[in-house]
C-alpha cells in the first residue's frame, strides 16, 4: 500500500507533458490534408506527415490523459475517502470548468467572426460559417465544451467511481490486474470494442454537452484502468523493459487503421462495411492501449524523479491546456495570409502559442489564486497532493 507521502513523480511527470502536447496536436490539424474541409484554421499549405502524426496520436493521446486521472482518483480516495475526493474534484475540476468554459468559448467565437470579414485566404470550414452567417434563417449551432470537455466528462468518472464503489466488489476489478501482463495487454483492446462500435473512426471529440454513450464507454475503460493501476502496477513494470515492442506493435496497427480509415471529403460521415470497421476498431483499441501503457512504462523508467523544470511544467499545463486553444486558433487565423511553408507556420504557431501561454502563466496565475484554484497551494502539493 502507498503511503501518505508517496509522490507519484512519473505520473505527474509523464501527465504534465501530454497535456503540453495538446499544443502540438491542436496546431498540427490546420496543416493535415485529411482535415482540410473540417478544421476552422485550415491552411493551404499542408502535409501528409501530419496526417500521420495527428492521427496516430490521436488514438492515444486522450485516453492516456483519462488513465492518469484515474490513477489520482485511486490514490485521492484511499488518501481521504470517496467524499474527499469528490471534494477535491468539484473544486479542482468541476469550479475551473465552471468558470473558465464561458470565457474560452467567447474567446473562440470572437475570432471567427474577426477572420469571417478579413482572412483573405478562409479555410473552407470559415467559408461555411461566413454563407451560414448570410442566411438569416440559418440554425444556430448548439454550445459546446470546446476542447474542455475533457474536464466535463472527469466529472462524470468521479461521480460513477461513487456510484461503482457501492455496487460493484472491490475484488472484481483487482482480479484483472492479477491476470498476466501480456494477457492484460490482449485482452484491454477488446474491451474497447463496444464504444468504438458507436462512433464513426477516427473518433471525434466528444464535446457536445449531451453526453456521448461512446464517449462513457471508450475513456471510462481507461479511467477505470488508471484506477486500477494504482493498486496493481504490474503491467506498467512488465512494459519498462517492453515498452519498444509496444511502439512497434502499434505502428504496425496503424498501418492497418490507415488503410482502412475512411478519407471524408465533406461533413457527411463515411460509412464502412462492416469487416472494414472491425479492423479499423480493432487497429485503433490496440494503438490506444498499448501506446498508453508505453507512455506509462517509458515515464516510470525515465522520469519517475523530482525535477524543478519537470515540477514547472506540471504546474504551468493546467493553465496551457485552458487556454492553449483560443490563442492558437487566432494565431493560425492571421497565419491563414502569410506566406510560408506548412513546417515554418507549424513552427510559428506552436512556439508563439507556448510563449503566450507560459507568460500569462507567470504573470497571471502562479502566484495568484487561479493558480491556487487550478493546482492547490505549495504546501498541499508539497504533501502530496493531487
Amino acid at each position: 500500500m502507498h503511503t501518505e507521502e508517496t509522490r507519484f513523480h512519473y505520473m505527474d511527470n509523464l501527465r504534465a507533458i501530454i497535456m503540453t502536447l495538446g499544443v502540438f496536436f491542436h496546431a498540427a490539424l490546420a496543416y493535415s490534408p485529411a482535415l482540410h474541409n473540417l478544421w476552422f484554421t485550415a491552411d493551404q499549405v499542408s502535409s501528409p506527415l501530419m496526417d500521420h502524426v495527428v492521427n496516430f496520436s490521436h488514438q492515444f493521446r486522450m485516453p492516456l490523459f483519462f488513465a492518469i486521472a484515474g490513477f489520482f482518483a485511486a490514490l485521492l480516495v484511499e488518501r481521504r475517502g470517496v467524499a474527499g475526493m469528490l471534494k477535491n474534484r468539484s473544486r479542482r475540476v468541476l469550479l475551473p470548468f465552471i468558470i473558465f468554459w464561458p470565457l474560452v468559448s467567447l474567446a473562440i467565437i470572437l475570432p471567427i467572426g474577426w477572420a469571417v470579414t478579413h482572412v483573405q485566404n478562409p479555410s473552407p470550414l470559415l467559408q461555411f460559417i461566413a454563407y451560414g452567417q448570410s442566411q438569416p434563417d440559418a440554425p444556430q449551432p448548439p454550445p459546446t465544451t470546446a476542447h474542455l470537455w475533457f474536464l466535463y466528462y472527469l466529472m462524470f468518472f468521479y461521480l460513477l467511481t461513487w456510484v461503482v464503489r457501492i455496487l460493484v466488489p472491490p475484488a472484481l476489478g483487482l482480479k484483472l490486474l492479477q491476470l498476466h501482463p501480456l494477457v492484460l495487454l490482449c485482452l484491454l483492446p477488446l474491451l474497447l470494442l463496444p464504444g468504438l462500435a458507436l462512433v464513426q473512426l477516427p473518433f471525434p471529440a466528444p464535446d457536445s454537452f449531451l453526453p456521448q454513450l461512446w464517449a462513457l464507454l471508450f475513456f471510462g475503460c481507461f479511467f477505470t484502468f488508471g484506477y486500477l493501476l494504482y493498486s496493481s502496477t504490474a503491467v506498467i513494470d512488465y512494459s519498462v523493459t517492453r515498452w519498444h515492442w509496444l511502439v512497434i506493435a502499434s505502428l504496425g496497427a496503424y498501418i492497418l487503421f490507415s488503410k482502412f480509415s475512411p478519407r471524408p471529403t465533406g461533413f457527411e460521415p463515411v460509412i464502412l462495411p462492416w469487416t472494414e470497421k472491425l479492423v479499423l476498431m480493432m487497429s485503433a483499441a490496440t494503438i490506444s492501449v498499448w501506446m498508453s501503457v508505453a507512455g506509462l512504462a517509458l515515464a516510470r523508467a525515465y522520469l519517475n524523479q523530482r525535477h524543478g523544470f519537470m515540477r514547472f511544467l506540471s504546474d504551468a499545463s493546467y493553465w496551457v491546456y485552458i487556454v492553449h486553444l483560443p490563442i492558437l486558433l487566432a494565431l493560425q487565423y492571421w497565419l491563414l495570409d502569410q506566406t510560408g511553408g506548412w513546417f515554418y507556420k507549424y513552427t510559428i504557431s506552436v512556439s508563439v502559442t507556448l510563449f503566450v501561454c507560459v507568460i500569462s502563466y507567470l504573470l497571471l496565475v502562479r502566484w495568484t489564486p487561479i493558480g491556487w484554484l487550478l493546482n492547490g497551494r505549495r504546501r498541499d502539493r508539497a504533501a502530496g497532493s493531487v
